[in-house]
C-alpha cells in the first residue's frame, strides 16, 4: 500500500526520567513493547516497509525488531546523532525510502496510541489530491496544544501556537501526530539541521499555497508523554478500547503473562497487566495498573493506575495510586503513595514511612 516512517525519540524522551531503566517505547504496554503495537497496526493496514527513525537509545530497537519479518514488515533503521526535530528526523529517513516522488509516505509518531484507520487515512489523502494530510483530533481542553483550524472542505487554514487567552481558542482541533506526505515533499525538507514540522515545514507549505488536508477522526487517541498516560494506554489496550493486533491474548479486565503467579484471592481489574515472573499476593487488589517482570506485590496491597517497575517490591497492605515505583525499588509494608509520586530505581522505603491520609 505505502511505506512509512516511524519517529522514535524527540518529545518521546520526556519519559527518560521515568523510574524504569528501559526506554519508554520498549516498556511493555499490554505485554509487548509499545512500538510493537504501532508496527503491528501498520502491517495490518498493508504497510510493508518501515523506516524506524531513532535518536535516544537507538541501539535497543534493532536487536528486538530485527528486519521486521516477524511482523510482516521490512524494517530499516536510521539514527540521528544530534536532535533534528520532527521535520529533521523525517528528512533523515528519506534516503531509505523506495517510493516515487508522487507516492504517499505515511509518517507517525512513536508517542501516540491511536485507533486511526490507516487505510482510510491514506485513501482519503490520495482522493483529496493533497500535498500533505494531517490526522487531527478534537480535545476538550486545547490550551496545551497547537491548534489546526480547517475550512468547510477540510483544508488546513492555519497552524496556531498554544493559546494563552480564551479568544485565541478558535478550534478544538489539534495535530494528532500522523501524516501522509507526497514523497517529493519529504525530500524538500532541509537536511542536516533541526527542523520542526509544526513551526517550519507545515506553515511554510501553507504560505507557499500547498494543499494541506486535515482528517478529523473521533477514534481513540492518547498522547503517552507521561507515566500516567502510559499506564492508561496499556490498560486501554487490554480492555480493547485501543485496538491492536499485538496484544498477546484476548481483551478483557486483565492480562497475566504466562510465567506470572497470581494468588487465588487476588483481584485484578481495569486492564491490569502482570508481567513475566511477577508475583501477586493473596488479597492484593490491582486496578488499571502495569506490573513489570519479576516484581512482587505482597498480600493485601492495593495498587491503582500505577506502574510497578521490574523486580520492584510492594509491601503488604501498602496503598499505591497514580504512582510509579522504579525498577528494583522496595516499598515496605503499610505505606501510602499517591498523586503522581515516583520512587526511583533501587530506592527503599521502610514500613510505614509515607502516609497521605490522617491517622486520626
Amino acid at each position: 500500500m505505502t511505506e512509512a516512517i516511524l519517529l522514535v525519540g524527540g518529545k518521546g524522551t520526556r519519559l527518560r526520567p521515568l523510574t524504569v531503566h528501559t526506554p519508554k517505547p520498549m516498556v511493555p504496554a499490554a505485554g509487548v513493547p509499545f512500538l510493537a503495537h504501532q508496527l503491528a497496526r501498520a502491517s495490518a493496514a498493508g504497510v510493508d516497509h518501515v523506516v524506524l527513525a531513532t535518536s535516544y537509545l537507538a541501539d535497543v530497537f534493532e536487536p528486538y525488531f530485527g528486519d521486521g519479518a516477524a511482523l510482516g514488515l521490512h524494517i530499516e533503521y536510521v539514527t540521528e546523532h544530534e536532535p533534528l526535530g520532527t521535520g529533521g528526523a523525517i528528512r533523515n529517513a528519506a534516503s531509505l525510502l523506495r517510493s516515487a516522488p508522487g507516492d504517499p509516505v505515511l509518517v507517525f509518531n512513536g508517542d501516540i496510541l491511536t485507533g486511526l484507520d490507516i487505510r482510510a487515512f491514506v485513501a482519503a489523502h490520495t482522493a483529496s489530491g493533497a500535498d500533505v494530510s494531517l490526522h487531527l483530533t478534537r480535545v476538550a481542553d486545547p490550551r496545551a496544544y497547537g491548534l489546526v483550524p480547517t475550512d468547510a472542505d477540510g483544508r488546513v487554514t492555519a497552524f496556531l501556537e498554544k493559546p494563552t487567552a480564551p479568544e485565541e481558542i478558535v478550534t478544538d482541533q489539534i495535530n494528532a501526530g500522523a501524516y501522509v506526505f507526497r514523497r517529493s515533499l519529504v525530500d524538500a525538507i532541509p537536511g542536516g539541521r533541526p527542523v520542526s514540522v509544526e513551526r517550519e515545514v507545515f506553515p511554510g507549505l501553507l504560505a507557499a499555497g500547498a494543499h494541506l488536508q486535515g482528517m478529523v477522526d473521533a477514534t481513540y487517541w492518547l498522547d503517552l508523554g507521561t507515566p500516567q498516560a502510559f499506564v492508561r494506554g496499556s490498560a486501554d489496550l487490554v480492555l480493547g478500547r485501543a485496538p491492536s493486533p499485538a496484544v498477546p491474548g484476548r481483551c478483557g479486565d486483565r492480562l497475566v503473562l504466562p510465567t506470572a503467579e497470581v494468588a487465588p484471592g487476588a483481584k485484578l481489574t481495569g486492564g491490569t497487566v502482570i508481567g513475566e515472573r511477577a508475583l501477586i499476593g493473596e488479597g492484593a487488589r490491582l486496578t488499571g495498573s502495569t506490573v513489570l517482570s519479576g516484581a512482587v506485590v505482597e498480600p493485601g496491597a492495593v495498587v491503582t493506575d500505577s506502574l510497578i517497575g521490574a523486580h520492584a517490591r510492594v509491601g503488604a497492605r501498602t496503598v499505591i495510586s497514580g504512582a510509579v515505583v522504579g525498577d528494583r525499588a522496595s516499598v515496605g509494608a503499610d505505606n501510602e503513595l499517591r498523586a503522581g509520586i515516583r520512587i526511583w530505581c533501587d530506592a527503599a522505603l521502610p514500613p510505614g514511612a509515607v502516609r497521605f491520609s490522617s491517622d486520626a
